[in-house]
């Protein structure tokens, strides 16, 4: 690979590597906003819950006052403790007896109109009966309440008070019963989606909405907001986690212009230790597993730097295949061997040394060529000489072939390194 290649390779990566710190932000941050948001609707819904709950408990421990009191009906001490419980209760509109099946007095005072007694919606746990829609018909209460009645006795509550709870002001509540009675909303610009909530209580979002639900035995509170508070939301994380993306992306350009540097570096090692031939051979016995006999070593180079540091072939030989040097590194390794074997080769025919050859070798032949060459007048025999290929040198199909097929023929033996790392197949 030439040097603008490699630059150009490099400084890609070390965009990419800029830029995927900041998508990586992009992702994360709308994710915790989602969530944060999702969370923040569910605590609302949550919150609504227990609202309802203390405006229904409210009223409730009114009644079981009154049904306890044990004074006559509708006379002056009853009216009394009826005016001061409708006071004390918070979410208390008005309290009502009932007789007869009438309102017969109330926290106003004695009832003269014929007010029918209210046929309940829903009975809660407590046994009190829920009663939806009702009009006051006493004193100067307008709209329509919530009838909450214990025994003979009843007290009505504003359903605002059921959902008044501190919010986002983009948020819409609402609260209904288990079995999805809606007993008190907010205005909300999706009716379909609270319906369809109110029958199947869940959390979730849609294109526009975000919604969550809490529910017990006895209510059922809803909470929506629009997704355009995810923006804020978002900005809001975005904010939070830009140092953290800005050192990934200064730290990913830093290991870019390392690596390049590096990578130009060793380039330029690499070639003028070919030419000063600064490698050395390690040899790597091959014992025969019948006998335990050492038959022969494989030929291992190694690069030694002037200075005494090693280099690892795993990071000079993909060096030297991308730049064209590994021919002169092939050549340099042949000599080495041919001049550290001969005498061992002389002396005992039934060993062998293994020569690795490069990818490029292996499709031109142009080192059986040098090879071939360099035997002559050594003594040495060439089926001494092992030729060692590896998987990625036999991807040339054709040309792996012929280049192999004629050192088998020059007398050299075959062998495939590292087999089954690489493209091992049948038609390999």
């Amino acid at each position: 690979m030439k040097r603008v290649s490699i630059i150009a390779a490099i400084a890609l990566a070390a965009v990419l590597g800029a830029i995927l710190p900041m998508a990586a932000l992009l992702y994360v941050s709308w994710s915790r906003a989602q969530v944060a948001e999702a969370d923040r609707l569910q605590g609302t819904a949550e919150r609504t819950l227990q609202r309802a709950h203390r405006a229904y408990e409210g009223g409730l421990l009114a009644l079981r006052k009154l049904n306890q009191s044990g004074l006559p009906p509708c006379s002056p001490e009853h009216l009394r403790l009826m005016r001061s419980l409708a006071l004390a209760t918070t979410s208390a509109e008005q309290v009502g007896y009932f007789a007869e099946g009438r309102l017969q007095c109330s926290s106003w005072g004695q009832v003269d109109a014929l007010v029918p007694e209210p046929t309940p919606d829903h009975i809660t746990a407590d046994g009190a009966a829920i009663t939806l829609g009702v009009s006051p018909g006493a004193g100067d209460l307008t709209g329509t309440l919530v009838s909450v009645q214990l025994g003979r006795h009843d007290i009505l509550i504003d359903p605002e008070r059921f959902v008044d709870v501190i919010a986002d002001p983009n948020v819409r509540l609402a609260v209904a019963t288990p079995d999805g009675r809606l007993i008190a909303q907010q205005p909300m610009p999706d009716p379909e989606l609270l319906h369809r909530l109110l029958r199947e209580p869940e959390s979730g979002h849609t294109p526009r909405t975000l919604y969550a639900a809490a529910h017990d035995q006895e209510w059922l509170a809803v909470a929506t907001a629009p997704r355009v508070g995810l923006a804020t939301a978002f900005q809001q994380q975005f904010w939070q986690l830009l140092p953290l993306g800005a050192v990934g992306a200064v730290l990913a350009i830093a290991a870019g212009i390392w690596l390049s540097r590096r990578r130009l570096s060793l380039r330029n090692e690499l070639a003028i230790a070919v030419r000063r031939r600064e490698f050395r051979m390690h040899y790597q016995p091959i014992i025969e597993l019948d006998t335990g006999i050492c038959v022969g070593a494989e030929a291992l180079v190694r690069w030694s730097r002037a200075d005494g540091t090693q280099v690892r072939p795993d990071l000079f030989i993909p060096v030297a295949e991308e730049t064209g040097l590994i021919e002169a590194l092939t050549d340099h390794v042949m000599d080495l061997v041919l001049s550290d074997m001969r005498e061992l080769l002389i002396h005992d025919r039934s060993a062998h040394i293994a020569i690795n050859l490069s990818a490029g070798d292996v499709s031109s032949g142009r080192a059986l060529k040098v090879l071939s060459g360099k035997l002559v007048g050594t003594g040495i025999h060439p089926q001494q000489i092992w030729l060692e290929a590896t998987e990625r040198g036999i991807l040339d199909i054709q040309g792996a072939r012929t280049s192999l097929a004629a050192a088998r023929r020059a007398g050299h033996c075959v062998a495939i390194d590292d087999f089954g790392v690489g493209y091992s197949s049948l038609q390999y």
